[in-house]
């Protein structure tokens, strides 16, 4: 027997029953959400070993820069987008050359040829968030640059940097080395067909130094490091130079001993003398760099680099950090490392007191940043890892370089932005 339902006017029924309606539906849009957001998430932010967010603690890149300074500073022409914010998307075309077609990589960067087994960090390129920039294009370039000369100045980064700008535009001609210094540090190449030199020259502090390390890095005695004297290394050459790309960065890192008119003023990170605080000594030598470049009537191009992050996770170089990711971050899933943001903000405020200086002396002065800090930060798979020696597995490799970049790899999209700068100017 079917038993019969009869309906009753009931309000407290029908009050029940529209909560609930109100309940399912709003747990209906919850769950969407949910769902969106896990769709949306990027996927290759996984490693090969844990699956939980880094552990890159501290104040995001905007939390740390005052957000009016650093647009205003970023945003180099009215009416153009800003290159320095954005994402990494997928790029299918891959890199512009292989570790095969370029002979000038270095084995610590080489890799492919060190036996890395993932490919998927050479398919993305650097996309910012309100326009699109071109790939490099090596023959335009090349062209646009006869009778001229560049000069990447800094530390190991930057030679980072010169190799894979070279490897581009040695897809159109092979350059010839025409110069390097004792240890191969400072070098130059020269292409003929276009009378187009590019020189490294090296001077990690920028300023007069007394450095005593052999080639793996390891220091027989302190950095004495002159705060009011600049590197003659570079500043001696530097009315050579039509264009000239400028970093400091993580040496004001390294136990430092400081000197003003011949004498000790403190230091970092040593004993015997008072801390003088690495971010102290930054600024004094970011103040002089951008003093000296503003005063001269030297008329080039310079583009100061901001410090590029690096990414060690569960460490340091030295206790055992690690960097084993296989893609991108998304932008806003990340934070900048406190020491990173630190010296991010140094940058940016040295840089605008420079600017309101030539505004006021009404210099043309070309002195532009080049605020790679953010799209580097995004790269967490982009380093050699365990893989900057060959074949890592068979040796026992323990340590790993989370800071320079795999060629090729993310580092080649800087020059992307380069050139479009170039164009800019």
């Amino acid at each position: 027997m079917v038993k019969e339902k009869r309906f009753e006017w009931n309000p407290w029924l029908i009050l029940q029953q529209n909560q609930s309606l109100v309940k399912f539906g709003v747990s209906f849009l919850v769950v969407g959400l949910v769902f969106r957001f896990l769709y949306t998430s990027d996927t290759t932010t996984t490693t090969t070993t844990t699956t939980t967010s880094p552990s890159i603690s501290v104040p995001s890149l905007e939390e740390n820069s005052p957000h009016d300074d650093a647009e205003e500073i970023r945003i180099l022409h009215k009416g153009k987008c800003d290159l320095f914010m954005g994402n990494w998307i997928r790029d299918p075309l891959g890199p512009y050359y292989t570790n095969e077609s370029c002979p000038i990589i270095e084995s610590p960067q080489n890799c492919m040829k060190n036996g890395r087994p993932d490919s998927g960090y050479l398919y993305w390129r650097w996309k910012p968030r309100d326009c699109d920039v071109p790939r490099f294009n090596a023959k335009k370039f090349l062209k646009l640059m006869r009778d001229k000369s560049w000069a990447f100045i800094g530390d190991s980064i930057s030679r980072n940097h010169v190799q894979s700008f070279l490897c581009i535009l040695w897809k159109v001609e092979p350059a010839v080395e025409v110069y390097h210094d004792f240890e191969y540090k400072s070098r130059r190449w020269h292409f003929r067909s276009y009378n187009f030199t590019v020189s490294l020259v090296w001077s990690p502090l920028l300023l007069k130094a007394d450095i005593h390390e052999d080639r793996n890095g390891v220091a027989s005695s302190d950095i004495h490091l002159h705060l009011d004297k600049l590197d003659a290394k570079w500043a001696d050459q530097y009315e050579t130079f039509d264009y000239i790309i400028l970093s400091g960065g993580k040496w004001f890192l390294k136990t430092i001993i400081y000197f003003e008119n011949g004498k000790v003023v403190g230091c970092h990170n040593c004993k015997g003398a008072p801390e003088y605080g690495f971010d102290n000594a930054y600024r004094k030598a970011l103040k002089l760099v951008f003093d000296f470049v503003m005063n001269s009537n030297h008329n080039s191009l310079v583009l100061f680099r901001t410090a590029s992050p690096d990414h060690f996770e569960n460490g340091e170089w030295f206790s055992g950090g690690t960097c084993d990711r296989t893609g991108p971050f998304k932008e806003g899933r990340v934070k900048l490392k406190d020491i990173d943001a630190k010296m991010r903000l140094i940058e940016f405020e040295e840089f605008k007191k420079a600017r309101v200086t030539m505004t006021e002396s009404k210099k043309r002065v070309n002195l532009k940043i080049f605020d790679n800090t953010h799209l580097a930060s995004l790269r967490p798979d982009g380093h050699p890892g365990l893989y900057r020696e060959f074949h890592p597995q068979r040796r026992n490799v323990k340590v790993h370089d989370c800071l320079h970049w795999c060629l090729p790899g993310p580092i080649d999209s800087w020059n992307d932005l380069i050139m479009e700068m170039v164009l800019r100017s």
